[in-house]
């Protein structure tokens, strides 16, 4: 395998005679061997030609050509090319089907209700891993039974969770998205019983996790905190410090639910502290924001602006035009509640001018209605040299008699800006979502 570092340098330029040379010499094994490594090294781009070429070597080791299968349907699902790696998984299980290999098609099943997730085709999702399960209890295999109920209970989440992404409160959805939910958690109950059984403690962490995001989404807080709970702590004992960021901010979410803003608070900078270590600057900028929200939760308005200015800044240094009509947004709110009204009126200007620029609808709404109303609180007409607050009057008028008709979403959105009481308040809360 020394020549394995020029083929990989090879694969990738126009002339591909070294890597036919390289085939020629090597077994359909030692090159499905070299993908095998650059893949478990996270190169799958590089393990990739190695596989195929394996292929066209070909091998009357039908257990080997199923690896093969299987490793290229996982190194495609990596890169994000479903359909392909749908393609190597159902090879893979039609040749563990002929050749009554049951683990080899366990296994090939679970990996096809994974792609299928992923693709939002749960009905066929979940038919894959009953099967995968169903394999796994027959022969005995524990740690399978595990995989496949954690596979199930992922599968009822996302499918919950895609109807949960539209700014729904939690606890408010239909019926069947609720019971989609209530299942994974029924599952994931499940895979935490054998998983303890076998002293797994690594993948209890992975399911704690998801269950915490799971209860959150059923509005169980006090379970979700319980579950995130035990995921801090095993991520903890691993030093696994993503993980254990992610705790931190799900508790955060969980406790604002609560009301226990001062506990969330706290969770969300231990949070913001684990992202500037891991120099996220995408996950700094998220706990700076709920940071921002919490603190006017609790009225703190001067520490809210403090965290949404931070949030601003590295939103525009990303730049995340959402993030930065978010801040901008926030931000505005409270300088109202300050009364700082000039600070809140430019701040609305600039939320208005990125909604248009990002085709948000909903912003300009809301951000039109704050704008008409800093100008009531004025005194003014307030004009300016930019285009998108000089269009006709009317419009505003209209958005003001569309109040009542607006479905008030309990979101950061919609939050209405000029009275900001303890009750209104509390719709900051939705804008916390889970971190998977």
């Amino acid at each position: 395998m020394a020549k394995s570092g020029s083929v990989a340098r090879m694969e990738g330029e126009k002339n591909s005679i070294p890597l036919v040379c390289y085939r020629m010499e090597a077994s359909c094994l030692e090159l499905a061997l070299e993908g095998e490594r650059l893949c478990k090294e996270g190169d799958y781009s590089a393990g990739v030609p190695f596989f195929e070429a394996a292929m066209q070597v070909g091998t009357e080791d039908l257990l080997v050509l199923s690896a093969i299968y299987s490793q290229l349907g996982n190194a495609y699902f990596h890169l994000r090319e479903y359909a392909k790696a749908l393609e190597f998984h159902h090879h893979d299980l039609t040749l563990t089907r002929t050749t009554g290999d049951l683990l080899g098609e366990a296994k090939a099943s679970g990996n096809l209700g994974n792609i299928l997730k992923v693709l939002g085709r749960f009905d066929e999702a979940v038919i894959f891993c009953q099967r995968h399960l169903d394999i796994c209890t027959d022969v005995g295999d524990k740690m399978g039974q595990a995989r496949a109920l954690y596979n199930f209970g992922n599968v009822y989440h996302a499918k919950g969770k895609r109807v949960c992404s539209n700014g729904s409160e939690p606890g408010n959805f239909p019926e069947e998205v609720t019971a989609a939910l209530k299942k994974a958690a029924e599952y994931y109950e499940k895979n935490l019983c054998i998983l303890k059984e076998l002293g797994d403690r690594t993948a209890q962490g992975r399911t704690y996790g998801n269950l915490g995001n799971t209860q959150y989404l059923l509005s169980n807080f006090c379970n979700a905190v319980d579950s995130h709970k035990m995921r801090l702590l095993i991520a903890k004992e691993f030093g696994d410090l993503a993980a254990e960021r992610r705790a931190y901010c799900n508790l955060g979410n969980a406790y604002i639910f609560l009301g226990e803003f001062e506990k969330a608070a706290e969770h969300y900078k231990r949070a913001l502290q684990l992202a500037r270590h891991l120099r996220d600057r995408a996950v700094e900028a998220q706990a700076c924001y709920s940071l921002g929200n919490t603190y006017t939760l609790l009225q703190d308005y001067e520490r809210a602006i403090d965290y949404h200015l931070k949030h601003l800044i590295i939103a525009q240094d990303l730049g995340d035009k959402v993030g930065e009509g978010r801040a901008c947004w926030s931000l505005g709110n409270a300088h109202t509640a300050l009364g700082n009204h000039d600070q809140a009126m430019h701040f609305a200007e600039r939320h208005l001018e990125i909604s248009n620029e990002t085709g948000d609808r909903c912003g300009e709404l809301t951000a039109r209605m704050n704008v008409s109303d800093l100008q009531t609180v004025l005194g003014l007409t307030y004009s300016t040299n930019n285009s998108v607050l000089s269009e006709n009057k009317e419009i505003d008028y209209n958005l003001h008699g569309a109040r009542s008709r607006m479905s008030r979403r309990s979101s950061m959105e919609n939050l209405e800006l000029m009275t900001l009481t303890p009750e209104k308040l509390k719709v900051i809360a939705a804008s916390y979502t889970t971190i998977s």
